[in-house]
This record gives C-alpha cells, sequence and structure tokens, in this order.
C-alpha cells in the first residue's frame, strides 16, 4: 500500500483530531519549521519560539502514540524552507502516492496548498474539526442582509448550539447581551490574580533559531517564557482562569492599569488559536461556571460572546472577502508607523504602556488594542495596511484570519463600515474614563490645545472634520458632528493644527 503524507500546520495542534484516534503505519504526519512562516512578516521572538517549542511538543507526542512523524527544524541542512519544496522532497523520500492536509486558517497557505495539490495524482483536503462553524456560515447567513452586524449572527449561533438558552428558546436573563454590565474601570481592588502559567526555558531553541538567522523584535523571554506548549497546560490555565480570574472578568473586561498585563483576562487565545484548546470546550465550562453560581450571568456571557459571537463571526467575514479585504483602505489613510511603534518610547502615557508592554509580552487585551494603540493609528492617519502588518506580527495569538478583520475592519475602519458600524475613536476622555492612564501623563486630558493638550483630543476632532463627507450621515455619530458644528472656524483651524503637529 502506498504511503499516505498528511502535512500539520503550526497552528494545527489539535490533538483531539479524528486522525490521531488510529495509528496507521502507511501514514507519515509532516511538520516543518520554515522560514516562509517566520519571515512574511517580522514577527515578536515569543510567537516563534512559542509555536516551534509546542509544536516540538505535539510532534514528540505524537510519535509517544505510535504515529510516525516526519519533523522538518528550523535548522535541517535539508529544509528548503518552503512549504511546498518541503513537501515534493518529503512525498519522495517515503513514496507517498497520496497528500492530505487539514483546512489552513489563513488564504495564502489555502492558495498555496491548492495549487500544489492540483499537481498531483492524489490529494484530499478535510477539516480542521475545530471552528463551530464552516469558512462561509457567515456568508451564507447574511446574503440577504445589508449589514453583517455580529449581534445577529451571535444570536444565531446561541440558538443553534444552545448556549445560555432556556428551553423555551429565549436566552438566559431575557437578554442576548450584557456588554453594558462590562464596562466598569478597576480602581486595583478585587486584586488581580498572579500569572498562574507554567514558565518554560526555551533558551536552546532560541539559540537555534537566531543562529538560523530568522529576524524577530520584541523580547523573547526565552528563559522563562509562559505561553502553554501542550494541550494539558492549557487546560490547566483554562481551569484556573475560570476559578481566579472569571468571577471579575465581565465587570473589568474593558478595564486598563498602569503595570497590569493581563488584570482578569484569560491569556487563552494564543492556546485557542493553534488548537490546543476547542472553542466549543472554553464556552462549555464557562457556562458550567455560571449555573454553578461560581460567576456572574453578565460575566459568562461576556465571555461566550468572544468565542461564540466574535471570533467565529470575524473568521466568516475573513473568508467572505479575501483575497481583497487585506488591501482595504477607505479613507486613504497612508501615514507610515512611527518609530516608537517599535520601542514604546513616547510621552503619551497609555501608549508607552499599551505598546510597551506588547513588546514585552507578545500580547495586550483587546481594549489596549483597539481604544489605545488603534485608536491613536486611526485618528493620526497611519496607513491600514502597515498597521496591520505590525498587529500581525506582534501579537501572540495573531493569525490573518482572525487578526485582519479585528485590525483592519473593526480597529481601522479600512473596510468602509462593513465590519463596525462606526470608526472605534474615542478622545482622552474614553481614556480616562477606563484607565488610570491619564493619572501620571505629562499631557492634559482635558485640553484640546497648546503644548500639553492631550494629542487624542485634537487628533479626535480633526479626524471628524476631515471625514465630514463620508462619516456626517452616520446615524450614531450624530452627537459628534452636532458638537463640531457647533465649534467656530477658528476653533476648529486651531484643532486641525494642533493635530498636524501631534499625529
Amino acid at each position: 500500500m502506498k504511503t499516505t503524507v498528511r502535512l500539520l500546520l503550526g497552528d494545527q495542534l489539535n490533538s483531539q483530531h479524528s486522525w490521531f484516534q488510529t495509528t496507521d503505519p502507511d501514514v507519515v504526519y509532516v511538520m516543518m519549521e520554515i522560514r516562509q512562516e517566520t519571515d512574511y512578516v517580522l514577527h515578536h521572538a515569543q510567537k516563534i519560539l512559542a509555536i516551534f517549542a509546542a509544536m516540538r511538543h505535539f510532534a514528540r507526542a505524537l510519535s509517544h502514540r505510535g504515529h510516525r512523524v516526519h519533523y522538518l527544524t528550523i535548522d535541517d541542512p535539508g529544509n528548503t524552507h518552503s512549504l511546498t519544496h518541503n513537501l515534493t522532497r518529503v512525498m519522495q523520500q517515503y513514496e507517498a502516492g497520496r497528500l492530505e492536509w487539514q483546512e489552513p486558517d489563513e488564504y495564502r497557505l489555502d492558495q498555496q496548498l491548492a495549487a500544489f495539490a492540483a499537481t498531483l495524482p492524489e490529494a484530499c483536503c478535510v477539516s480542521s474539526e475545530h471552528f463551530i462553524t464552516s469558512r462561509h456560515f457567515a456568508a451564507g447567513l447574511f446574503k440577504t442582509r445589508k449589514s453583517w452586524l455580529m449581534e445577529h449572527f451571535y444570536r444565531q449561533l446561541r440558538k443553534q448550539e444552545n448556549v445560555l438558552m432556556r428551553a423555551d428558546g429565549s436566552p438566559e436573563g431575557e437578554r442576548w447581551n450584557f456588554d453594558h454590565d462590562n464596562r466598569k474601570r478597576w480602581s486595583g481592588s478585587p486584586a488581580a490574580p498572579a500569572d498562574w502559567r507554567l514558565p518554560h526555558d526555551h533558551s536552546k531553541l532560541w539559540e537555534t533559531i537566531v543562529l538560523a538567522g530568522v529576524r524577530s523584535f520584541g523580547n523573547p523571554q526565552a528563559h522563562a517564557l509562559r505561553w502553554p506548549v501542550s494541550r494539558a497546560e492549557a487546560l490547566s490555565d483554562l481551569d484556573n482562569f475560570i476559578e481566579n480570574a472569571l468571577p471579575w472578568f465581565g465587570d473589568y473586561q474593558d478595564a486598563m492599569a498602569h503595570g497590569q498585563v493581563r488584570l482578569f483576562h484569560s491569556l487563552l487565545s494564543f492556546a485557542l488559536n493553534v488548537k490546543l484548546l476547542n472553542p466549543r470546550e472554553l464556552i462549555a465550562k464557562v457556562e458550567q461556571a455560571w449555573r454553578d453560581g461560581k460567576v456572574s450571568l453578565a460575566g459568562a456571557e461576556g465571555f461566550i460572546r468572544q468565542i461564540l459571537g466574535w471570533r467565529e463571526y470575524v473568521r466568516g467575514v475573513y473568508w467572505a472577502r479575501m483575497p481583497d479585504y487585506v488591501t482595504v483602505n477607505e479613507l486613504n489613510h497612508g501615514k507610515p508607523l512611527p518609530d516608537w511603534f517599535w520601542t514604546g518610547k513616547t510621552d503619551m502615557h497609555c501608549l508607552s504602556d499599551a505598546i510597551g508592554q506588547s513588546l514585552e509580552h507578545a500580547y495586550a487585551h483587546h481594549i489596549q488594542r483597539l481604544m489605545i494603540i488603534g485608536n491613536y493609528a486611526l485618528l493620526a492617519g497611519l496607513d491600514p495596511q502597515a498597521v496591520h502588518t505590525w498587529y500581525l506580527g506582534v501579537y501572540i495569538d495573531a493569525f490573518e484570519w482572525v487578526e485582519a478583520p479585528n485590525t483592519l475592519g473593526m480597529s481601522q475602519f479600512a473596510d468602509g463600515g462593513l465590519l463596525a458600524t462606526k470608526p472605534y475613536v474615542s478622545s482622552a476622555a474614553y481614556v480616562d474614563r477606563m484607565s488610570d492612564y491619564c493619572r501620571n501623563c505629562p499631557y492634559d486630558r482635558k485640553a484640546r490645545t497648546g503644548a500639553r493638550a492631550c494629542p487624542f483630543n485634537a487628533l479626535y476632532w480633526a479626524f471628524f472634520d476631515r471625514h465630514r463627507t463620508r462619516l456626517e450621515r452616520n446615524p450614531r455619530l450624530g452627537m459628534v458632528y452636532r458638537q463640531l458644528n457647533a465649534m467656530t472656524q477658528e476653533q476648529i483651524a486651531a484643532l486641525r493644527e494642533q493635530a498636524n503637529r501631534q499625529a
């Protein structure tokens, strides 16, 4: 019988996949560390290191279960560093007659493998058995609707999956969404839990990566990296989150505080996106925690909405709009990223903290990404493709299918409103309301103009003035334009001048 080669990508570490339920001596699993994947954007050191460490752990686990594994390391002399060239070599080595692979999550890999498979006598793509919806579920759901509202998608999935639902088909608590209950500022109490994740010494692997010539940025923390490398660790992290942080997650999921990297966030997105965890098990455990009285309904729903609603929704947007989605720029923004995106050295306390944290830990939570870094990028008119590339590289959990819609659509409004019903921007008032960042900042959060005026204020008003033609009729922005229209031409001119100096 001819050998079958089965490809496993670096974000396909799903030990529960049906492929692995039986062993077959005629099946060889192929995994590879390649420059094609480390180099397509400049990645944070921890992202490369954690993925490689998790891949190596997964390969060893498969071998221990009796599966045949062919693993190409980054420094293997026979590694061509091309996905398809390596596959050609491996298939020749094993005289393989068939290639099988799981659906890639990224469009570029999907296209590359489909083109390669077309040259083979026998090839088959199967489901990754990870997501709750198919790639094109959202496109089908919205095909008769003018707008792609996440709330409609989310309610459909709540019913379909019977999550937080009553027997009569109504939502628990008689509300679908408790978002308005999840916006409290954190004043220091309750105390944020200590980091329960296990540290790993990956210094030897990091040395190998560096010697192989792989470029990166950010602190690798190779001697004590805490991102999980196995399913067992990821499950332990999930249990610790539910026990030690979930009870307060709902209240403070939008809060920010200086020196607080995580507050009550789960830090499970990396494990989820490389498929060490399955979204259904997160949803089930969180729902059960609510039914057991351990967390509030608002807190449980807030977390579940991120997984069942937003995560599945943005994936649907991605597959419906690719390949053109990553080139969208409806506002025609084009300024380059400031140098401090790579150093964190800016006098704006909020940006220094959020970017510095990102460079140090390859992580920032969703409000830091959206309402601090993304807010500045959009107001200042930064090139959305440059912003997209930076987000894709810097964050440990950033894979294009989830990052591109979040960055280009939700954060930068570059798709013109497909994903977000309005630009998510704010002046300093929001930053001050949801954080303590303004407390020790050299800028005055209340001033619009002048040497000490917070840049967010003039940038905010100049943004809406600049895009008046496009945005003035947006029903969600009526109050903004009423305030803008009440300003004198001299005031608007001063705001424009201030914004030009500070952008």
